[in-house]
C-alpha cells in the first residue's frame, strides 16, 4: 500500500488526507482497500466527511462517497470543509434528527433521483444525492437533501405547515410545505443569483414559503 490516503477518525467524523500528486484512480483504489479492511472497526457509524490535501470536483467527491459506501457500512451524513462553521452546525443538526429506519423516525435514501422518479414517505426524508429536474420527493414531515434540489419537493404532506425542506443547493422547480405553494412571482434574490453550494432551508412564514441561507438561529428553531 502506497499510503496515498491517510484516514483519521474523530468524534462524529472521518478525515481523509489525500496525496495531491497521486492519480485520483489510485487514491480511490487505496481508499476502497482501507475501508474494506476497516469495515468491522467503523461498523455502521454515521459521520461527517472531511477531505484534505487536494481540491476535488463535485463528481470526484461523489466517487469518494460511493467507494466508501461500497466498501464499508459507514453512512456519510455530509461533506465539510475547514473552518466552515455553518456546515458544522448543519451536520450537528442533521445528527439531531436521528434518522434510523423508515418505521422509526424517517426514511433514508442514498443516490440521485432522476427525471420521472418519485420518492415518498409517511415520515421525514433524508436523501443523500441530488433531486434532478423532473424528479420529486414527498414527505409527511421534513425533507433534508445532502445534495442539489432541482426537481420538486413537498414537505408537510400531512397538511401541517411547521415542516421544512433543506438542501445544499436550493433551485426547485416546485416547492410545497403543508398547503402553502411556492409562487413564482415571490421568488427572492437568493434564487436569482447563482451561488456556491450553501445549505439553504425553505419554510413557511406569513402564509408564504421563505428560502434562506441556513443560520444558527434557524437551525436551533427547526432542529430542537
Amino acid at each position: 500500500m502506497k499510503n496515498l490516503v491517510v484516514v483519521k477518525s474523530y468524534q462524529n467524523g472521518i478525515s481523509l488526507h489525500m496525496d495531491e500528486n497521486a492519480a485520483f484512480e489510485e487514491i480511490l483504489e487505496e481508499l476502497a482497500e482501507k475501508f474494506k479492511s476497516a469495515r468491522s472497526f467503523f461498523k455502521d457509524v454515521k459521520v461527517a466527511l472531511s477531505i484534505e490535501g487536494r481540491i476535488l470536483t463535485v463528481e470526484q467527491e461523489k466517487q469518494v462517497i460511493k467507494v466508501i459506501s461500497e466498501n464499508s457500512d459507514v453512512q456519510i451524513i455530509c461533506l465539510i470543509g475547514k473552518n466552515e462553521e455553518t456546515n458544522k452546525k448543519f451536520v450537528k443538526a442533521l445528527k439531531r434528527t436521528e434518522f434510523e429506519k423508515e418505521e422509526n423516525n424517517g426514511k433514508f435514501h442514498r443516490g440521485n433521483l432522476k427525471e420521472g422518479q418519485v420518492l415518498e414517505t409517511e415520515s421525514s426524508l433524508f436523501l443523500l444525492g441530488d433531486v434532478e429536474k423532473g424528479a420529486a420527493v414527498i414527505a409527511a414531515k421534513d425533507i433534508i437533501i445532502i445534495g442539489n434540489l432541482y426537481g420538486e419537493a413537498y414537505a408537510g404532506a400531512n397538511g401541517e405547515e411547521n415542516h421544512f425542506v433543506l438542501a445544499l443547493k436550493m433551485e426547485p422547480q416546485k416547492c410545497k410545505i403543508g398547503d402553502v405553494r411556492f409562487r413564482q412571482k415571490e421568488r427572492g434574490s437568493i434564487w436569482q443569483i447563482k451561488q456556491k453550494n450553501v445549505p439553504q432551508i425553505a419554510y413557511v412564514k406569513d402564509d408564504k414559503i421563505i428560502i434562506e441561507t441556513i443560520t444558527k438561529e434557524l437551525l436551533d428553531h427547526y432542529m430542537m
